[in-house]
C-alpha cells in the first residue's frame, strides 16, 4: 500500500481531515473556521479537473443534514445568495482573493451583507447532488481557479501514542 493510501484509510477510519497543506490566503490571512459543526465528514473529496473545462469534482462534500446551520468560514462579504440552476447557493468574498461557495442552501444573508467567522449565514437544505444531505462547500482564487477548501482549516493535531512493551516490558 502507498503513503497515501494508508494516510487516507486512516483518516477515513478515525473521522479526522488529512493535513492540509499551506492555507491559500498569504496576504489578508484569516484563521479559518468550520463551516459545520465538528466533526466534519466528507462524503467526496476534492477531484481537480486535469484542464478548466474538464469533468472534476469543484469543491468537497461534507455530509450534514438537512437543517444544519452553515457558517461563514472567514470574515467577509456576501458576494452572491440567490437560486442557481434550483438550488439555493451562496458565495462569501474572503480576505485574500478568496470566494468560498455553499450549496444547497437557503441563505440568511443578503447580498453586500458583511459576515463575520463563525457567523451563521446559511441553513442546509435538500438537493444536494449526494446520495444523502450534504454540503458542497467550494472554495476559488480569483475568478475562477477552484482550489481545495479544505486547506483552509488547520489540519488535524497530531498526538503520539505511548509503543506497545516489546518482550520482557522494554520498549522498541
Amino acid at each position: 500500500m502507498t503513503t497515501t493510501l494508508l494516510l487516507t484509510l486512516l483518516f477515513a477510519l478515525t473521522g479526522a481531515l488529512p493535513p492540509a497543506p499551506a492555507a491559500p490566503p498569504a496576504e489578508g490571512a484569516f484563521r479559518a473556521v468550520r463551516p459545520l459543526p465538528a466533526p466534519l465528514s466528507v462524503a467526496r473529496w476534492w477531484d481537480p479537473p486535469p484542464t478548466p473545462y474538464a469533468a472534476g469534482h469543484r469543491g468537497v462534500d461534507l455530509s450534514a443534514p438537512a437543517g444544519a446551520e452553515v457558517r461563514a468560514v472567514g470574515p467577509g462579504r456576501v458576494h452572491y445568495a440567490g437560486p442557481v440552476a434550483g438550488r439555493g447557493v451562496l458565495s462569501l468574498t474572503l480576505p485574500g482573493g478568496l470566494r468560498t461557495t455553499y450549496e444547497p442552501v437557503r441563505a440568511l444573508v443578503a447580498e453586500g451583507e458583511a459576515v463575520t467567522a463563525g457567523q451563521v449565514v446559511a441553513v442546509l437544505t435538500e438537493g444536494s447532488h449526494c446520495p444523502g444531505p450534504c454540503l458542497h462547500w467550494g472554495l476559488l482564487a480569483g475568478e475562477d481557479a477552484y482550489r481545495n477548501p479544505l486547506t483552509l482549516l488547520p489540519g488535524p493535531t497530531p498526538r503520539l501514542l505511548p509503543s506497545a512493551p516489546g518482550p520482557e516490558g522494554t520498549t522498541p
